[in-house]
């Protein structure tokens, strides 16, 4: 059992554990839902309440699964959902802001999530080191600790000779005992090749073969909504994506601009009923990091969306990118794509996979993917 936790990209590693040891073996739990051996399965909530998830644990072993890659979110650790279970192996992302409608300030949410890496819900631990907090659980956690770093830290495993393009990175892997190996991870960003170097530092230290996890995770599909391009005949690249906190915007925008010749243009709102002060800081990383920023609805759920927008613009303003407005979802992606050049990349961000909009107390039927191909075919 793996249990990954983290602000952003614990959706991406369950799958890329997926492909590493095969979805004839393996079942996943999380954002999306749940998988065994690739056959759906009903579920709720990124982590499932305590009863639910023994439940599916039955299935797997009656379907004799032999891993589990789960997500462990902050919330489901302060509610006791993963009570009375201990992973083989638990490993940390990172951390930012988020949450801090649920969390009382940054550090509560930190103490969350490293709860998790404790004698009673883990037996190792894998943490990335590039990041601070994880650094600061190094030192906090009596368990065993294996590290990983992308950025050159001295760590157990790390990537070197990291070659990234427009359609994913290629780089080596260096690990214990002079291990080298090469990696290609078919998802762009170098966030993704430390959430792939995640999975192989996590599944060797319960014994599978480094190389084999390197040449299963080469073989991914892709994750729904996350750096999910749409390739509908277009010149320019289309990205959706679910980031939807200031962070995760920084990282797709980051890794999408070495490898875009064009103008970077992203469309992004922020969720109503959520942490307000996160509202302007996506205005101003989208606003750094963009050249064009469509600013728009995400969910406004019970909120006035012209207010939500109005702080997400206010983050923006001052910054080197061109930002305009555009009221209604589907009439911002709309203006993006008919904008959009050769050359060009646009970033439709913030809901990702999800298939609806929650507008009052209404859930509309939406889907950022299937809107995007649809205009683009329209302008074709």
């Amino acid at each position: 059992t793996f249990g990954i936790t983290g602000t952003q990209g614990k959706t991406t590693t369950t799958y890329l554990a997926e492909s590493a040891v095969g979805s004839a073996r393996s079942a996943v739990v999380g954002t999306i839902g749940t998988r065994v051996k690739g056959v759906p399965a009903a579920s709720a909530l990124t982590t499932p309440e305590a009863p639910d998830l023994q439940a599916l644990f039955a299935v797997m072993r009656e379907e004799q699964v032999e891993v589990c890659a789960m997500e462990v979110s902050s919330h489901a650790l302060v509610q006791g959902r993963v009570e009375g279970f201990a992973f083989d192996v638990a490993a940390f992302l990172n951390l930012g802001r988020d949450h801090l409608d649920f969390h009382r300030d940054l550090d509560d949410y930190f103490a969350a999530k490293a709860s998790l890496f404790t004698p009673e819900h883990a037996e190792r631990a894998v943490v990335n080191i590039d990041d601070e907090h994880g650094r600061r659980l190094v030192d906090l956690t009596p368990l065993p600790v294996t590290t990983f770093s992308t950025d050159g830290r001295v760590a157990d495993w790390r990537a070197a000779n990291v070659r990234p393009h427009r359609l994913g990175t290629d780089l080596e892997v260096l690990g214990p005992d002079g291990l080298e190996l090469d990696l290609h991870v078919p998802l762009p960003g170098v966030f993704n090749v430390a959430n792939a170097l995640a999975v192989i530092a996590s599944l060797a230290t319960v014994g599978h073969d480094p190389a084999d996890l390197a040449a299963g995770i080469a073989t991914s599909p892709g994750v729904p909504g996350r750096m999910e391009r749409v390739d509908a005949g277009q010149e320019w690249t289309a990205v959706v994506d679910y980031a939807h906190k200031p962070d995760a915007v920084e990282a797709v925008l980051t890794a999408l601009r070495p490898v875009t010749p064009g103008r970077l243009v992203v469309v992004i709102g922020a969720g109503g009923d959520r942490d307000l002060g996160k509202r302007p800081l996506m205005g101003e990383v989208a606003a750094r990091y963009a050249d064009l920023v469509v600013v728009t609805d995400d969910n406004p759920r019970t909120e006035d969306p012209a207010a939500i927008r109005r702080a997400v613009l206010a983050g923006a303003e001052g910054g080197a990118a061109e930002v305009v407005e555009v009221a209604g979802r589907r009439d911002a992606i709309a203006h993006a794509v008919a904008v959009a050049r050769r050359g060009d990349t646009v970033v439709v961000a913030g809901k990702g996979h999800e298939q609806g909009q929650e507008i009052g107390d209404v859930v509309h039927p939406f889907d950022d993917r299937e809107v995007l191909r649809r205009l683009v075919e329209e302008l074709a």
